[in-house]
């Protein structure tokens, strides 16, 4: 079953939220923000990931190309771009 996965960064820890293709929460969980450590525990708790998204930030170049690299796929978003999606009718 397909997993999207959204991703909260911050300087130290990645909080974690991988929902199935019906909208259903298949685990939330935090882990170090070194982009190893994320994809080690995407590929433990969210193996069927499709699309993995974050907002754009000081990380976000960092974890862009180390995902990329390691064959994630990922989406950076902007995040006023996704506040006005977000708070949409």
């Amino acid at each position: 079953m397909a997993h999207y996965v959204g991703l909260d960064v911050s300087l130290d820890e990645t909080s974690i939220c991988a929902l199935d293709e019906n909208g259903n929460t298949v685990w939330q969980g935090k882990t170090s923000s070194k982009p190893e450590a994320i994809a080690k525990a995407l590929s433990v708790k969210a193996p069927e990931a499709i699309k993995i998204g974050f907002e754009t930030g000081p990380l976000s170049t960092w974890h862009w190309h180390s995902f990329k690299e390691i064959g994630l796929p990922v989406v950076c978003l902007d995040a006023r771009h996704a506040k006005a999606a977000l708070s949409m009718p």
